[in-house]
């Protein structure tokens, strides 16, 4: 296994550290401490992961609150905890190469831990921690804000509807009895962080488009769009109460 290549990672975050220290310590697994036995202090990134914990969940309620003003507080939490559980932030630590940079104990290297799921969410908000210390607040929830870009851009509705796409396709169907197709726009970004556009039309229309990090994220950020659309259009049409 190579070393760490620290500069380019933080490369890739966007961030570049006055004190080195605090991002080794943000991908230091706990394993490490624990392999060295009682006694022996071997920092590492528990505490760093609880506090970038806390910037991630204030940083994305501020947006979420100021996207989205028409949703009350039960929609919003359900899309945050979408936004902030294990398996999206391990996402975003494998897009930044994460598993590559963490120091291991042996047992845990041989055991696969830098795939898994758990400690690449665990030094993800260990990483967030880490930045907030270095540098500000506002600095954080700026790289937070750029992490999580595509999920806020262009949407107008919160993303926690679980099959977009098939509520899509069941409410054009059940108005038209045709159902909706989707066509790939754009590829752009380098292959390791590449962005989809996606368009989804009907009868010859273009109801919307989505982006994402894959087709499927794509073509659902689309449909999610176009849903709201549609109901805003049933909206105008309904009749006024008198």
């Amino acid at each position: 296994m190579a070393a760490p290549n620290l500069s380019e990672f933080q490369r890739k975050l966007g961030y570049f550290f006055k004190d080195l220290t605090l991002l080794k310590m943000a991908l230091t697994h706990p394993s490490v401490a624990h392999e060295q036995g009682p006694g022996v202090n071997v920092p590492h990134n528990q505490r760093l992961e609880f506090l970038g914990d806390a910037v991630l969940q204030l940083a994305l309620t501020r947006e979420l609150y100021i996207k989205f003003p028409s949703y009350g507080e039960g929609p919003l939490t359900k899309a945050r905890a979408r936004l902030v559980n294990s398996q999206t932030l391990a996402e975003h630590g494998k897009r930044l190469g994460i598993g590559e940079q963490l120091t291991l104990s042996r047992g845990e290297e041989i055991s696969g831990g830098r795939e898994r799921q758990s400690s690449l969410a665990d030094a993800y908000e260990a990483v967030m921690g880490a930045v907030f210390l270095d540098s500000s607040y506002e600095t954080a929830r700026d790289l937070v804000l750029r992490e999580f870009s595509d999920v806020f851009t262009g949407l107008r509705v919160l993303p926690t509807i679980d099959n977009p796409k098939g509520e899509l396709q069941e409410l054009l169907q059940e108005l038209y009895n045709e159902a909706p197709s989707y066509q790939l726009v754009s590829t752009t970004g380098p292959d390791h962080d590449r962005i989809f556009e996606c368009s989804v039309h009907h009868q010859g229309e273009e109801l919307a488009r989505g982006s994402g990090k894959n087709k499927k994220e794509a073509e659902s950020a689309a449909a999610i769009v176009a849903l709201e659309k549609l109901k805003e259009k049933r909206k105008e049409k309904a009749p006024a109460v008198s």
